[in-house]
């Protein structure tokens, strides 16, 4: 009897360290590495929205979205070239890369009078 109870005892105290285990898991919306620019969403403030806009970077750099709001938003190319999904607050997008020159203008779907612009050299 005594043995049954040591072993249940240790059999428990297993389960109980891994199930605290020191494991943790990003939010889909956490990248897992830092891109080369970052735009900060400061609220739903039409062309003031994201800062610093409009934003200009490099042809290959990437950029992410930071959101510094209370509200879920996103950023969302016009002509669909790209789309962050939604940024939760405190959250920062996954890194998007740039490959193209041009003038990208941008907004958030879920409030459309929020509105950026990226220059790509």
């Amino acid at each position: 009897m005594n043995r049954a109870l040591i072993f249940l005892t240790t059999v428990f105290a297993a389960a109980f360290a891994a199930g605290c285990g020191g494991s943790s898991s990003s939010s889909p919306t956490t990248p897992t590495t830092s891109a080369d620019v970052t735009i900060n969403i400061v609220g739903d403030r039409g062309n003031q929205s994201y800062s610093p806009n409009p934003t200009s970077m490099r042809v290959g750099q990437s950029v992410s979205w930071r959101n510094n709001d209370t509200t879920v938003h996103d950023s969302t190319q016009d002509n669909g070239g790209f789309a962050t999904g939604t940024i939760n607050p405190g959250a920062t997008s996954a890194p998007r890369s740039m490959a193209a020159a041009g003038t990208f203008t941008y907004h958030c779907t879920i409030h459309p009078g929020m509105v950026g612009t990226i220059t790509v050299q």
